[in-house]
This record gives C-alpha cells, sequence and structure tokens, in this order.
C-alpha cells in the first residue's frame, strides 16, 4: 500500500511560520534541499492544502522557463509537473493547472481509497492545517520534520490543532550544516493491537 509523507519545516518550538506568515527562518542549504528531494523518486503525487497550492501553482512552473533557475530547482519543478496534484478544499470544486485533482469531502476516505491504488508514495508538502487533519484522522504514514535552529515564539504551530498524543517510532536522525536536524518518524504501532 502506498504512504502518505508528510515534510515540514518547523522551528525549535514548533512554529511552521511567523505571525504574518513568514518562512523567511527557514535553513534551506544543498544538503537540506537533497535531502528533501531524495522523496522524487519514491513519490508520484503531491497533497496540499488549497492556500499552499496557489502558492506552488504560482511558483513551480515558472522555474521550468526561467534561465537563472538552481539545478535543484529544476530538478523539484519538473517532479511537480509531472506528479499528481492533489488538493483538499472545502471551497473549491476546481483549481487550475496539469495533472490535478480537489478532494471534498470525506479525506479519510478518499486519501485511503488512492493509497490503495498502483502508484509510489504520495508527498504532503507544508499544509500544516490539513496535516493537523491528517493526524487527527491518522492517515500520515510518515513524518519528516526539519527542525530549524530557531525559536520564534509566536506563529501558526505545527501540532496546535493536535488534541490527543500520537505516539511515534524514530526512523533516522540527521544534523545538517546549518544547523537543521532532520527527524523522521513513522507512527508507534497501537498497545492495543
Amino acid at each position: 500500500m502506498r504512504k502518505v509523507i508528510f515534510l515540514i519545516h518547523v522551528s525549535l518550538d514548533g512554529f511552521v511560520a511567523g505571525p504574518n506568515g513568514e518562512m523567511d527562518w527557514i535553513v534551506y542549504n544543498d544538503e537540506v534541499e537533497k535531502y528533501s528531494h531524495d522523496l522524487h523518486s519514491t513519490t508520484d503525487t503531491a497533497i496540499y492544502g488549497r492556500v499552499t497550492y496557489d502558492m506552488m501553482q504560482n511558483y513551480w512552473p515558472t522555474v521550468l522557463t526561467d534561465p537563472n533557475s538552481t539545478a535543484g530547482a529544476l530538478n523539484h519543478a519538473r517532479w511537480y509537473d509531472a506528479a499528481t496534484k492533489i488538493v483538499a478544499s472545502r471551497t473549491r470544486d476546481s483549481v487550475e493547472g496539469t495533472h490535478t485533482r480537489v478532494l471534498h469531502g470525506n479525506f479519510a476516505e478518499e486519501i485511503t481509497r488512492i493509497k490503495q491504488q498502483p502508484g509510489k508514495d504520495l508527498w504532503l508538502l507544508g499544509s500544516p492545517s490539513l496535516a493537523q487533519t491528517f493526524m487527527h484522522l491518522g492517515l500520515i504514514d510518515e513524518y519528516r520534520i526539519n527542525v530549524n535552529p530557531v525559536i520564534l515564539g509566536i506563529g501558526k504551530t505545527l501540532f496546535g490543532g493536535v488534541d490527543e498524543p500520537i505516539k511515534l517510532k524514530l526512523l533516522e536522525a540527521r544534523t545538517f550544516s546549518g544547523g537543521v536536524v532532520a527527524l523522521r518518524y513513522e507512527p508507534a504501532p497501537r498497545e492495543d493491537s
């Protein structure tokens, strides 16, 4: 069965954005980029919330035609262009873009059905509000949390909407130059199973 892999960058105190949506504090160097883009080979589908999708759709297609694009950016733009994009939205029935579909309604049923279809894993990128919904529904099979060496003190929290413990099993911890610690977890087996 396909997995939902969630990747996000957080501050040491668990924020994914500053109070006004700032993300300029994220350390994104060549090592972090390579680690993140290693998912290209194992995933063929991107999952976004509507707001994150709009940001991605306004940016990644332009990278393909920008002569100043870096090799890393081009690599991800090509993956994005070829990937199936799933946009979870309660307010839209359609979105612009190729290989794109909108999910609304029962996310648990729809994602479970997609996970049972042939293909590579699904990559949930950013989209912290959607990630909280997926956490609550038990839809995330792997967490990749890149902890950045900064304390924001205020902003949008990653786990603010989680209302019960989610026990995790550490699969890997890596440290990159610039102070980023990449943590990779999977949900721990339930004690009652």
